[in-house]
């Protein structure tokens, strides 16, 4: 071909591609080709669903708008007044039933931390000092422990009470370490150093010995020699009479 045969088909080609160009901007789009096998009615409605989707795109608006061409939508419609009496019972029925469940889950909560008739059980125990002759050391069971309980002379007491307390390596007086009857010394009988069970009567000091690591312990349980760090612990005790001691 020459060029000026060709000339014509160039110059027409950019005013094609404005044209097309404009009516996509435009939003003036082809419709689309009959569908064998369709109605006419249901083609136009198709067409008109898909010009008014390409619109929403083209053109989106600030405000929604909602189509309420296959429904109604109801607002303000008041309810039932008749039936107002049996809302109001049902809803404060429900937050009874509520407020009642709360309330046992606290209270079940509650009682599973408090101790169990078992425990409480061991928690004191009751001694009859009768039968506990005059320089005698007995030993009993409370809460899974070793307690003595030593019937003191005077002589002993007063050795334990000569002593100087600013010698021993856990301080402490014997009068401070015994409540009410002076002749009465109540100890835990558990070694300070590793916990084992000391012989009453035994050691150095006329009081404890524990043969396990050589910790001897004097008349007031207070730790005089080995590796014990501190004295015997005092239980806390009262007397309920001259003959009865409560330990707890």
């Amino acid at each position: 071909a020459t060029p000026a045969a060709a000339a014509p088909a160039l110059a027409a080609a950019p005013a094609a591609c404005a044209g097309a160009w404009r009516g996509f901007a435009g939003n003036t789009l082809p419709a689309p080709a009959p569908l064998a096998g369709v109605s006419t009615v249901e083609q136009q409605g198709e067409t008109l669903m898909t010009n008014g989707v390409q619109d929403a795109v083209l053109n989106p608006a600030g405000k929604i708008e909602y189509d309420y061409a296959n429904h109604e939508r109801l607002e303000n419609i008041p309810g039932d007044e008749s039936k107002r009496a049996f809302t109001y019972l049902v809803l404060t029925a429900g937050r009874m039933v509520y407020a009642s469940s709360i309330r046992l889950a606290v209270l079940q909560f509650l009682m599973s931390m408090s101790a169990s008739a078992d425990v409480l059980a061991l928690a004191n125990v009751e001694v009859g000092l009768g039968n506990i002759s005059e320089g005698q050391t007995v030993t009993i069971k409370w809460r899974g422990k070793p307690v003595f309980i030593r019937h003191r002379t005077a002589d002993s007491v007063a050795e334990c009470r000569a002593v100087d307390v600013g010698e021993l390596r856990d301080p402490q007086k014997d009068e401070d370490r015994v409540r009410g009857d002076d002749k009465w010394l109540v100890v835990l009988g558990v070694c300070t150093h590793l916990g084992c069970v000391p012989l009453p009567d035994a050691g150095d000091y006329n009081g404890w010995f524990c043969p396990c690591h050589g910790s001897h312990y004097d008349g007031s349980g207070r730790i005089r020699k080995g590796p014990a760090p501190y004295n015997l612990e005092v239980p806390e005790y009262s007397f309920l009479d001259e003959e009865t001691l409560n330990i707890g």
